[in-house]
């Protein structure tokens, strides 16, 4: 997945840290500092004020009411699947999504669901896999799927228990599945990472016989034996195709000699660089964004083993924490998130903005190491959204249209939202789906964590409610349903072209 560091090692936010994020984000003069992605979270009574704030939006119809779903003309809700135990308890949040064939492999801060999706409009569930361990980012390749642990675990299995990070023994990493049957995945391996796995992007191996991940993560403390500061890069896993049992760490290549961002009081607002939050790599051209807490680097991966930074930037004045990245179907832009207020604040206000807890919009510019990113605008979901929401840049893919760059989005209770930026000075909104709150008296952690396009369709992880499967059709998108994948993991971005 700071000043509002409230780790509960490392993912899980306590309702105080819910909280404070929340005053953070709203009286803070700069960019609130970020919290981590949120994990067992209680829910915290709004003041009265916000309550009736949110009250009189519903009232007037700015704001659906609690639970109403509300949507664009031209994107429909298909199919909605709810969360079924043993995903039904408090910690039990829905994370990321992969894809491959007929399937979508969905993360939970529990385990995992398998769903098929070969009739989009009906998807089943395949099987529930519990294995406890935030948040369970999830990818996947061939008969192996992998999921990211990161909170710190007495031992590497499915029935492990929390455990401090103080203590030595304690464990977190990356678990790896064999899903040649995906009725009956099986646990086949672990790779312990220093400070755990928050998210790991999959990076094709040049020979076929071997993949690897790009571990990311954050969060030291000279405390805890196994992720002690500096940690200014991240870990590189190979995993053997054949034979995953081999996986193991092979690199942990620095990727902030300095120590990257410093944060406040150098920069007030900004999370400290100590580690990347989350990578895209876009293979056929060799390329990789990361979103880096404090930074945002343009990498080279000719050698998967041996990436290096080309070019990395700073957003002092609007970017708090530098959350995810997207490139476009050319791979001459990047889009970065920044999710101010770790995803557990309610951002999406006129008092906020438009220009902090959003996306921005980077050309990429020169060629080979004299690559550089441009930055050209932002972009915002235009729908405030209420006291008691939630709301913030998160997780989405391109949808791949022809001459055209749009991209659907996640943005917590702000819904999925679907926009165009081809003209990088002026995105906007086409299309969107949300619902109204979780409840109109209380700050509750949910809506959609990942929105992405898959053979004609848009899946959202909603974190609270399972699997929405959306149709959006608009002469601006309609082209993207010719291009069928047969895998999808988003941040290993395809070549539509």
């Amino acid at each position: 997945m700071t000043s509002l560091h409230l780790f509960v090692r490392r993912g899980s936010l306590a309702a105080a840290g819910l909280a404070l994020g929340l005053a953070a984000a709203l009286a803070a003069p700069g960019p609130a500092a970020a919290v981590p992605d949120p994990g067992a979270v209680e829910t915290e009574k709004s003041s009265p004020e916000d309550v009736a704030e949110t009250r009189e939006l519903i009232a007037e119809g700015e704001v659906p009411a609690v639970d109403e779903v509300r949507h664009s003309d031209n994107v429909r809700l298909l199919a909605e699947v709810p969360q079924q135990a043993p995903f039904t308890g408090p910690s039990s949040l829905g994370t990321d999504i992969a894809f491959q064939g007929d399937h979508a492999f969905a993360g939970n801060y529990d385990g995992f669901v398998v769903y098929d999706i070969s009739r989009p409009a009906r998807p089943r569930v395949v099987t529930r896999v519990l294995c406890p361990g935030s948040q369970n980012d999830v990818s996947v390749s061939g008969n192996l799927l992998f999921l990211s642990t990161d909170s710190s675990r007495s031992d590497d299995s499915c029935a492990s228990t929390s455990q401090p990070a103080t203590e030595k023994s304690s464990w977190e990493g990356v678990k790896v599945f064999d899903i040649s049957d995906v009725e009956n995945p099986r646990y086949v391996a672990a790779v312990e990472t220093a400070c755990g796995s928050h998210t790991h992007t999959l990076v094709p191996g040049r020979n076929g016989k071997d993949v690897y991940l790009y571990v990311s993560s954050y969060g030291p403390r000279a405390e805890y034996p196994d992720c002690a500061p500096p940690h200014d890069g991240i870990s590189v896993v190979k995993v053997p195709v054949e034979h995953p049992e081999r996986s193991a760490v092979v690199a942990t290549p620095v990727l902030f000699p300095d120590g990257g961002n410093p944060g406040g009081p150098v920069n007030p607002g900004v999370v400290p660089t100590s580690g990347c939050h989350d990578i895209t790599v876009f293979p056929k051209l060799r390329l990789a964004a990361g979103a880096c807490m404090g930074d945002g680097i343009l990498m080279d991966v000719s050698e998967p083993e041996s990436p290096r930074v080309i070019d990395r930037v700073q957003d002092n004045t609007n970017f708090s924490f530098w959350h995810s990245a997207t490139f476009n179907e050319r791979g001459d832009k990047v889009v970065f998130t920044d999710e101010l207020g770790g995803g557990g604040a309610a951002t999406c206000n006129a008092e906020v903005g438009g220009e902090r807890g959003a996306d921005g919009i980077y050309d990429v510019t020169g060629k080979g190491d004299r690559r550089s990113l441009v930055l050209r605008s932002y972009y915002k979901i235009p729908r405030h959204q209420a006291a008691t929401e939630n709301c913030v840049a998160h997780n989405g893919s391109l949808i791949p249209a022809d001459g055209r760059d749009i991209m659907v989005q996640a943005w917590y209770q702000g819904g999925v939202s679907v926009w165009e930026f081809t003209d990088s000075d002026a995105p906007r909104e086409i299309g969107y789906f949300e619902r109204g709150p979780l409840s109109d008296t209380a700050l509750s952690v949910g809506g959609s964590w990942s929105a992405y396009y898959y053979n004609g369709h848009i899946y959202s992880s909603d974190i609270r409610k399972g699997l929405d499967v959306l149709r959006i059709t608009d002469r601006r998108t309609d082209s993207a349903g010719k291009v069928r994948l047969d895998r999808l993991n988003a941040q290993t971005q395809p070549d539509y072209r």
